[in-house]
């Protein structure tokens, strides 16, 4: 098993971060956890705060009850902050947030009001400091990223194919695109660490097709590879099928029958993985409780599609499933941006 203790490397690792996301000299900085945070990352992020000169101040909530009827695990979704006024002043008072808190607050229902305020969101995933140490931001995947994103907010239509047998249609017209590198330094903006994607994310009903999880294929939110396949029909936005005779859809479906909330089975984001230091092979490496699994969602090539929260559709729901897929083809009207799993040269140069 790691240790968890403070590392000069580590130290090192988290400074260069917080600067390349723009935290510096007096820099207004609010550091948000939970009781229930990784205590590493926590002291980390003091220490990188501190030694940059940042004005912050740290807010650790109580994690609250669990409600949910299932563990709710990588989900993106926080219910961290349970809308508690002074932490949300305090945070929209800030030029930026680290946020340190179990799930991260990108999907939390408080985020658009903080956001609106104009802070910008660091979400510090919670795995171990090695993963972080491995799959650090620089600043060279920043250009990469920023011209997917330009590709996706260009784009009219995304096809997603594969030997597997998937076959799926996203209408981008007027869909919010973005992503991130892993860090950001404009109002209002999101990174997490790790970082490296692009994403759209589809209005109502703007999602067709069938999507086939093969072999090998992650279900993030399980922290797990899939041993058989999983065969999904979406229509209008919404998973109305889940079809497959192993454990892996039984156990999807299962998962997904517990919530009883339809909003559960929307469609949250589309996009693909962006980052050459997140590695697929890395889940067979580390123990469940080391890592979040975030790295999943952006190893270079992967098809990512999630679903569950998608605010930009007025759906909330605590239930979300981040579902990195290998050997994809993504079309963006009709031109390659992925092929069968590998990166146009144009995002990799």
């Amino acid at each position: 098993m790691m240790q968890e203790r403070i590392e000069g490397k580590w130290l090192a690792s988290f400074r260069r971060v917080l600067a390349l996301n723009g935290i510096g000299e007096g820099t207004q900085v609010v550091l948000i956890g939970e009781t229930q945070s990784r205590p590493v990352l926590l002291h980390l992020c003091e220490l990188a705060l501190y030694d940059l000169g940042a004005a912050f101040c740290q807010i650790t909530m109580p994690t609250p009850p669990q409600t949910a009827p299932v563990p709710v695990k990588s989900t993106g979704t926080s219910l961290a902050i349970q809308n508690n006024r002074m932490a949300v002043e305090a945070m929209k008072c800030a030029e930026a947030i680290v946020d340190c808190t179990v799930e991260g607050m990108i999907h939390s229902p408080e985020w658009p009001e903080i956001e609106e305020a104009g802070a910008r969101l660091l979400v510090i995933t919670n795995e171990h400091p090695e993963i972080l140490e491995r799959t650090e931001p620089t600043a060279d995947l920043g250009p990469r990223v920023e011209r997917g994103i330009e590709m996706l907010r260009a784009a009219s239509e995304m096809r997603v194919t594969s030997a597997a047998g998937t076959d799926l249609t996203i209408d981008l017209k007027d869909a919010p695109c973005g992503g991130t590198p892993g860090f950001g330094t404009t109002p209002g903006a999101v990174a997490h660490w790790p970082g490296g994607l692009c994403l759209a994310f589809p209005g109502p009903g703007t999602v067709n097709g069938r999507i086939v999880m093969d072999v090998g294929d992650m279900n993030l939110t399980f922290k797990s590879y899939l041993s058989s396949q999983i065969d999904f029909t979406v229509e209008n936005d919404f998973v109305t099928q889940i079809k497959g005779t192993g454990l892996d859809a039984e156990l999807f479906r299962d998962y997904m029958e517990a919530w009883d909330d339809p909003k559960a089975y929307g469609f949250s984001h589309v996009g693909w993985g962006m980052n050459p230091a997140a590695r697929w092979v890395s889940g067979a490496l580390y123990d469940k409780r080391d890592m979040q699994a975030v790295e999943f969602r952006a190893f270079a090539g992967n098809f990512l599609w999630s679903t569950g929260a998608n605010q930009y559709a007025g759906r909330f729901t605590e239930g979300h499933f981040d579902l990195p897929m290998r050997h994809c083809t993504i079309s963006l009207d009709g031109v390659d941006v992925v092929k069968n799993g590998v990166l146009h040269p144009d995002l990799t140069a």
